[in-house]
């Protein structure tokens, strides 16, 4: 088994900037506790309030699959419907 990472970042109107900044302490703390997790960043861009950095690893492709799963019924996956994603998958 190959692990998997995910990078990219993500752009958060600014309608739903407060909520995302609220609610990402809460996710990373959850990530990070997965099963599986092993880097998980999530970082504010200096030069774009509206833009966050995002790079996760996880051992295999059953953990970040377990990963995916739990964030669509979080808050997290509540607050961040709207977000736009740019990521990259390496295996």
């Amino acid at each position: 088994m190959s692990k998997i990472i995910l990078k990219g970042f993500i752009v958060v109107s600014d309608e739903d900037l407060q909520a995302v900044e609220g609610e990402l302490p809460t996710h990373t703390k959850l990530t990070l506790d997965e099963e599986g997790c092993l880097t998980f960043k999530v970082t504010k861009s200096d030069s774009n309030p509206n833009r966050f950095d995002v790079y996760e690893e996880f051992v295999d492709r059953d953990a970040f699959n377990k990963h995916q799963n739990r964030v669509k019924s979080s808050h997290w996956g509540d607050v961040t419907i709207n977000v736009e994603r740019h990521y990259e998958i390496i295996e």
